[in-house]
């Protein structure tokens, strides 16, 4: 199998796939509370069928950020060549102001963040064509440290995390001029 197959099949390779992604949900938001002492907090949707994993907010702030997340494991063929590849569900994705995507690659041995892509879902949008015959939308990416591909400006290292998600949401706090 090919690194394009796998990465296409990711969700079908086994039945542990989508417990995975959820705990590497929970871990994201149990780290961005704990980093900030508490400033932020999230709350997790009951269902996920609309493309919301994580909603954000700052403790005494009405803003909030919806946030979809990708998690890709350490021990995957594709994060262990420092490469990181997601697909979004072109059915579940409404880009908006407050809905960003997380592509998350996840230390599975440390239980921990290792980078991360935090990219608001307008800007997203704008680089799409059509989604493929899966009806997804792919998402590539690279960890290595010189790179210059087009998600660069959005990767983050694991501790500038959760201070990303508070810039996003003084941003979306910000009243709009019109």
């Amino acid at each position: 199998m090919t690194l394009e197959e796998e990465d296409e099949d990711y969700t079908t390779k086994s039945a542990d796939a989508s417990r995975m992604g959820k705990a590497a949900e929970h871990l994201v938001a149990a780290f961005c509370i704990l980093a900030t002492r508490g400033m932020l907090n999230v709350s997790t949707a009951l269902v996920d069928d609309e493309g919301v994993d994580l909603v954000f907010h700052r403790r005494n702030s009405t803003a909030t950020l919806a946030v979809q997340v990708k998690a890709r494991m350490s021990d995957s063929k594709r994060v262990r060549s420092e490469g990181f590849v997601a697909f979004v569900r072109a059915q579940t994705f409404t880009p908006r102001p407050a809905l960003d995507l997380l592509f998350v690659a996840v230390d599975v041995a440390r239980g921990a963040v290792m980078k991360a892509w935090l990219v608001p879902s307008e800007i997203y949008a704008a680089t799409l064509t059509a989604p493929n015959s899966r009806g997804r939308y792919r998402f590539v990416a690279s960890m290595k440290p010189e790179t210059n591909d087009r998600w660069r400006p959005y990767r983050l290292e694991a501790e500038e995390l959760p201070q990303a998600v508070l810039k996003r949401l003084e941003e979306l706090a910000m009243p709009s001029i019109a």
